[in-house]
This record gives C-alpha cells, structure tokens and sequence, in this order.
C-alpha cells in the first residue's frame, strides 16, 4: 500500500470519527429535549389511540448519544477496540431511527445516511489506519 493510500485512508477514518461524534451529538440533543419535555404524544391508529411515552425514548436516544460520541472520541484517537465499538453501535443507531420514522420521518433518514456513510468508512478504511 502507497503512503498516498494511507494517507487517504487515514483520512476516510478520521471522517467517520467526526461524523460519528456530531450523529451522537445529535442523539444527545434529541434524547435531552425529549427527557426534559415529559410530556406524552397521544397517537391516533385505526384501533384507538396509543399514549407514546417519549420521555422513555428520550433516555434511549441521549445512552446511544453518548455512547457514540464516546466511541467516536476512541476511534479518532486510534483504539484498536472503537472499530467494532462503532460498529455495533451504528447498527444500533440504525435500529433506533429506524424504530422513530414513524414520529420523525426526515429526521430519522437523515440521521440513517449518515450513520451508513460512518459504517462504511469504518468497516473499509479502519485497517488501514494501524497502517499510517
């Protein structure tokens, strides 16, 4: 491998680290606003209504945020072990917004691209870092 395909590497590992901090960051942000806000959605389905407890998946959102943006700190800065951390925790991620489309469809697309585009740079490039 060339020091120019290291390098790029590198770089394409160092992207995932940064996008994963700011997708936990906004986990985090969404789980606060969420936690702090305790009020219940009531949602209306062709049964009746369903009382949605968003305090609850706000506690969901703000653990996975935080673990994330943990993570993210641990892969920028090199931990053999934050590849597979972020890994299981992306697909995690990509569980819980899958789980909120219903509630907050763009957000949550959003939210799964750009946890796509971190799985990717982690699981090709990340090999290549202990390489630089």
């Amino acid at each position: 491998m060339t020091t120019n395909q290291v390098s790029r590497s590198a770089g394409w590992v160092s992207f995932a680290a940064l996008t994963l901090l700011t997708v936990g960051l906004f986990n985090v942000i969404t789980g606060l606003v969420a936690v702090l806000d305790s009020a219940k959605l009531i949602r209306w389905s062709g049964t009746g209504a369903e009382i949605v407890d968003v305090e609850a998946w706000g506690w969901v959102q703000l653990v996975i945020g935080v673990a994330l943006a943990l993570v993210a700190l641990a892969l920028r800065g090199g931990a053999a072990w934050a590849r597979t951390a972020a890994v299981l925790l992306v697909l995690l991620s990509l569980v819980a917004q899958f789980l909120s489309i219903p509630v907050t469809p763009t957000w949550s697309l959003v939210i799964i691209g750009l946890n796509v585009v971190v799985l990717w740079a982690v699981v090709v490039h990340a090999d290549d870092r202990s390489a630089a």
